[in-house]
Formats: C-alpha cells, sequence, structure tokens
C-alpha cells in the first residue's frame, strides 16, 4: 500500500485490541493525525461551529470513564476555531460562535475569555499579546491511551477536517498507559507550553541545589548563640548543684529531687529546648557554595541579627505570631504598593503620581527631614523643599519617577531602597542621605516587580516585556535576561541561598532560573491564572505561589512539582511570608484577610510519603484574621518572628 499508511484492522474490537490484530503500528503518541486530511476544507464559516458543535456533542455524551480527559480537547478547539474566524475577516460569525459556547469555559478560563471577548479584526489578533501568544505555542493535553485511541476514532469516523487541522497544529498530546483521570480541566493537564512536547519535562529534570549557603550570616550566629547559651546553662547547671548540695546536706534528702527539676527546667530554658525543634527544618537542609560574590557583612549588622536570633519567637501550629499592620488612610485609590523594612522600622507606598514615601516609624508624629536628592538623578530639589516645608508631613518624599510606581522594596538592612515604574526604570534611593543614587535603564516597558537579594548589593526586577533581569548596585547595565515566559512577567523572587530567582507570570506558570547562567531549570504548571506572589522557604526547599483566582500552591523545589494546592482566598494572593523557622505560612489577599497556615505538619507528611510519586497533602488553615475593609498589599516576618502587614483602606 501507500507508504506510510497503517496497516486495516478486524472490525468490531476495542481500540487496544484492533492495534494488536492489525500488526507492528508506530507509537500511539507518533501517529501523524495529517494522514486523516485528504482534502482542504472550504471557505464556508459554518464548518467551525458545525465541527466543534460535533466534537462537543461526542466528548458529552462519552462514557462518564473517559468523558473527563475528553472534554480537555474543547477549549484549545474553542479558541483557535474563534481566532480562525475572526482571522478570516468572519466577525459576526465568530461573535455568534463565541458567545454560544463561552459558557463551557467560563469557569477555568473566564480571564482568558474577557481578553479575546473584544476581538473583532485580524488587526486585533495581531496586536494582541495573548492571541499571539496562543498561536505561537501549542497546549499540552495529557490523555491516557485509551482515550487517546477513541478522540482518532471519532475523527476518522467523522472526517472532521476543520477539528483535525486545529488538533494536529494546535495541541500536543501526552499519552501515558493506564487508567483515565477524573478530573476534566485540571491547569496542569491543559497547559500553554511552547512548541515543544517535552518543555517542561526536559527542564524539570534539570538539578537543582536547594540547600542554604555555607557559613551564612544567620548560620554563625545561631552557632554562636548556641554555645553562648550552652556555656550559660552549664553555669547555671552548676549553680544549682552547688544550691541542691548545701540544701541537701541541710534539709535531707527532700532537698533532691525539688533541685533536679529546677535545674532540668533552667537547662530547657537557658538551651532553648524549642529553639533546636524550630530550627531543625533549617539546620537539616544541605548547605550549597555561592555562585555570586557576596557582599562582607557589616558588624554592627551580625551584632543586630544576633540579637533578634537570641529574641526571636519560636512558632507552630499552637502558638501562633504577633501581627503588626499598617494601615495607608485616604490614599485615594492612589497607592499601587508597599514595602515593610526587615526590623519594621520603616513603610514605604508607592503611588499613581509617580512619587515614592517613605515613613520612619520612630519619628512618627514629627516634622519630616526635607529630602535632598540630586537634579540630575530626574528630581527637583526646590520642588521638594517646598513640599516639605508647608506642611509637617510624617514622611520622606522621594520624586524622580515619569509614571506610576508598581513596586518597591528595602535593602536586607534598610540603609536602600528600590522602586520600579511604568517609566520602564528602576531607582535606587539611599534612606540615610534621602537621596536618589542610581536610575536603571534596560527594560523596555513597565517593570511591575523589584527585589532585593537576601543579602544586599543584588536585586531582581520583572517586567511587562516577559523578562526577569538580574543587577547590582555598582553596574547600570543587567547582569543576566531571564527570558521564555509567554506573557507578563509579574513578580520575582530570590531563593535563600542566591543561587536562584523564581519568577511567576500572567502565562500561568512559575519558573525556577539559575542566576549564574541565566537558564530556566524548573516550570512549574498548576495555576489557572495570573501568579501575583512568591515566597521561599527559609531550608530553601519549598516556594509557594498565590495567583489572582485566591489560590496558593507550595511547590517541591528538587522535584518540581506541586505539594499542596488549596483556594487560600477569594480574590487576589498579593503576598506570601513563611515564618523564620518555616513552620507557618502567611498570605494577604485583596478580600482584606490574612491568613496563616500550618506548613510543618504538611511537610513533615510530604517527607514520610516520598516514595509516593505525585502524592500532596493540602495545609491547614490555623487562623484568619480579618481587616478593617483594609486590602493585604505586603507581608513580612521579622527575624523576631513579628509578622508584619500592610494595606490601604478602602472605604
Amino acid at each position: 500500500g501507500e507508504e506510510g499508511a497503517a496497516v486495516p484492522a478486524p472490525q468490531g474490537l476495542p481500540p487496544h485490541r484492533a492495534r494488536a490484530a492489525g500488526g507492528a503500528q508506530p507509537p500511539l503518541h507518533h501517529l501523524p493525525l495529517r494522514r486523516l486530511a485528504l482534502q482542504r476544507p472550504d471557505n464556508d464559516p459554518a464548518r467551525y461551529y458545525d465541527g466543534y458543535n460535533k466534537l462537543r456533542s461526542w466528548a458529552y455524551n462519552s462514557l462518564d470513564q473517559y468523558k473527563h480527559e475528553l472534554l480537555r480537547v474543547l477549549y484549545p478547539a474553542f479558541i483557535h476555531c474563534f481566532m480562525d474566524l475572526v482571522s478570516e475577516g468572519h466577525t459576526l460569525e465568530a461573535r455568534a460562535f463565541f458567545l454560544k459556547f463561552r459558557e463551557d469555559h467560563e469557569l477555568m478560563h473566564s480571564r482568558d475569555l474577557q481578553k479575546l471577548e473584544g476581538t473583532l479584526s485580524p488587526l486585533h489578533l495581531e496586536e494582541m499579546d495573548l492571541a499571539r501568544s496562543l498561536r505561537e505555542n501549542k497546549f499540552r493535553i495529557k490523555l491516557c491511551e485509551y482515550s487517546y485511541e477513541l478522540l482518532l476514532q471519532y475523527l476518522q469516523k467523522t472526517q472532521a477536517l476543520v477539528m483535525l487541522g486545529i488538533i494536529n497544529e494546535r495541541i500536543i498530546f501526552e499519552v501515558s498507559a493506564g487508567q483515565p483521570s477524573l478530573i476534566s480541566d485540571d491547569a496542569d493537564v491543559v497547559a500553554l507550553v511552547g512548541t515543544s512536547k517535552d518543555l517542561a519535562k526536559q527542564i524539570n529534570q534539570k538539578e537543582v541545589h536547594w540547600g542554604l549557603l555555607e557559613d551564612s550570616v544567620e548560620e554563625r550566629m545561631e552557632k554562636a548563640l548556641s554555645d553562648s547559651d550552652r556555656a550559660e546553662a552549664e553555669s547555671k547547671d552548676a549553680d544549682a548543684e552547688d544550691n541542691n548540695k548545701k540544701k541537701s546536706s541541710e534539709g535531707g534528702k527532700q532537698g533532691g529531687p525539688l533541685n533536679k527539676k529546677l535545674k532540668k527546667d533552667k537547662l530547657v530554658g537557658a538551651t532553648g529546648k524549642n529553639t533546636k525543634s524550630e530550627t531543625s527544618m533549617i539546620s537539616a537542609a544541605p548547605r550549597v557554595k555561592p555562585e555570586l560574590t557576596l557582599p562582607a557583612t557589616p558588624v554592627e549588622v551580625e551584632q543586630s541579627i544576633l540579637e533578634d536570633l537570641r529574641n526571636r519567637a519560636q512558632l507552630n501550629n499552637l502558638a501562633l505570631p504577633s501581627v503588626s499592620f499598617y494601615t495607608f488612610l485616604n490614599t485615594h485609590n492612589g497607592l499601587n504598593c508597599s514595602s515593610i523594612s526587615n526590623d519594621g522600622s520603616m513603610v514605604v507606598g508607592g503611588f499613581s503620581d509617580s512619587s515614592v514615601k517613605v515613613w520612619d516609624m520612630a519619628k512618627i508624629g514629627q516634622p519630616a527631614k526635607t529630602s535632598n536628592s540630586q537634579g540630575e538623578n530626574g528630581s527637583s530639589q526646590d520642588e521638594r523643599l517646598s513640599s516639605t516645608s508647608e506642611g509637617k508631613r510624617p514622611y520622606t518624599l522621594f520624586q524622580g519617577h515619569s509614571g506610576p510606581v508598581y513596586s518597591a522594596a528595602f535593602s536586607p538592612f534598610g540603609d536602600f531602597l528600590l522602586s520600579s515604574s511604568s517609566d520602564s526604570t528602576i531607582r535606587l534611593w539611599s534612606t540615610k542621605l534621602n537621596a536618589n543614587l542610581v536610575c536603571y535603564k534596560g527594560h523596555n516597558y513597565p517593570v511591575w516587580d523589584v527585589q532585593f537579594s537576601p543579602v544586599g548589593h543584588y536585586f531582581a526586577s520583572a517586567s511587562h516585556d516577559r523578562t526577569a533581569r538580574i543587577w547590582s548596585m555598582d553596574k547600570i547595565q543587567p547582569l543576566r535576561i531571564m527570558a521564555g515566559h509567554l506573557a507578563d512577567v509579574d513578580c520575582v523572587q530570590w531563593h535563600v541561598n542566591c543561587n536562584y530567582i523564581a519568577t511567576g507570570s500572567s502565562d500561568k506558570t512559575v519558573r525556577l532560573w539559575d542566576v549564574q547562567t541565566g537558564e530556566c531549570i524548573r516550570m512549574f504548571i498548576g495555576h489557572r491564572s495570573m501568579v501575583l506572589s512568591l515566597a521561599m522557604s527559609p531550608d530553601g526547599r519549598y516556594m509557594a505561589s498565590g495567583d489572582e483566582d485566591g489560590t496558593i500552591m507550595m511547590w517541591d523545589l528538587s522535584t518540581g512539582r506541586c505539594v499542596s494546592p488549596l483556594a487560600g482566598h477569594n480574590s487576589c494572593v498579593w503576598s506570601l511570608a513563611f515564618s523564620c523557622e518555616g513552620a507557618l505560612l502567611a498570605s494577604g489577599s485583596a478580600d482584606c484577610t490574612v491568613k496563616l497556615w500550618d506548613v510543618a505538619s504538611s511537610t513533615k507528611a510530604l517527607k514520610m510519603d516520598d516514595t509516593k510519586a505525585g502524592s500532596t497533602n493540602r495545609l491547614r488553615l490555623l487562623k484568619a484574621l480579618p481587616t478593617k475593609s483594609t486590602p493585604v498589599y505586603n507581608l513580612r516576618f521579622s527575624r523576631r518572628n513579628l509578622l508584619f502587614a500592610s494595606g490601604a483602606l478602602s472605604l
């Protein structure tokens, strides 16, 4: 017969038996669907409606066992039928088609449908980022072998040429052996991943060294603190024994048991039995060498860290943190972002009028000092002098951006401040000099997020231009450019060892990048909407991500899989933060709540079930803290485990 043609199989057999009876066949996932397209379809727009409607009816009328998997094909088919109609100039037919079938996909893909709804011409398709992304990349759909064979049989039997062309050109099938899934449209099984079938799989096979830095500041401080506490405990132990002997000689045997209990209590209080348990998660993490040249830590900063560690509160599911909430009043919807310094002494807000304002908590109620920014750095000194001298404002005003400010972040030690704006620039400010030091230019579009590394000096940015970039304070050009996302990069977060950064995007994925090479080494697929917040666990193994729908997912960096999915909030999750020992996760949302989740119990159960591939364990909600009509913009745990939060009152 014709070269490459399939050998006819006996009729009336199930697909898997028919394949065996019909002789040697190519692997199922390599069967070229294009063989079935024997003729070119005509230009009648009704063929899209008929083709999709028949495919939809067939999928919904399939056996329940396979229906959930077959329904996954409908969304890519619907999207590309609509865009094909628009690109061919059938505007009215495209509109009618969209309105007829959009309800099928409203629950899972409402944001994409809202964007596509206004597409009325081929020019709109060319200009829309989402449409270009859908055209340039393919959907990955997971099916079992039997579901895939049922789909092939349907296409062969009905000669559905339009659906055949779309499925062949726009979808990559990941066919697996075993039973069909019971989930019809999960984000992990219907995902826009690019043109390569094995892209995500290849990326997630790369090695990740997720441990902590060797000889880090906190590790040295914890060791020094442990040695100090041990010496103090031994001293108290010796004193207790002397007192015990003295009382024993005076009061007989009655003093012995009492003093033994007293000695034990003092030993636990001095050495911190609870402190050992709270740091076990961190101490068990492997140590890795830094790939970047890290700055030296000043002596006074080390002393401050040591003092914080001495006074750190232990948190767990029975001991929840105290929360200090900073509320912005009278912002008139002008506050875009806020951030809090590590010790909570300073709060910054970025506003729509391009201004950056910093509040010093120690000086609230006192006249603000005049900011002294250099004119060549983009701000007017006279304007700032007049603005602060007219009234006693409790903040320092920084001006220099020419567009709304979307992100601001303090350096780890609070002496510097970064801000990013719609003017495509990032500015570095000194909180001691109250001056603009550097303006970093490199992005081509608005910069949505900027974050300092855990050790300072280096910082990362995320932009509308679909890239993330690594910078150092002493260079005005980026050190690395991370490109690969299919839409805006909305948020960025450093790994605790500074060797990696994570990015969340409007393409509904999270990626982990190697700072040294700029290479993507993990792709996390599972969110159903844009990813808005990220946080790294203190031991460096886990990462939490929050999206626009209120979903929070926790990922294992070593395996690349989701270990704790949950519907955390009723609206956007704008901020996430792990406690210092990693026992708790705090989430802040536009639904005006702060929620605390039990991470320690979940990760402990996961480590016990490590042998079970794909095992998950939902985080347990410990407490929900509602605010007074205040969406939560930012969260941060201090080194003493006090939780700071901020937001703007909206009445």
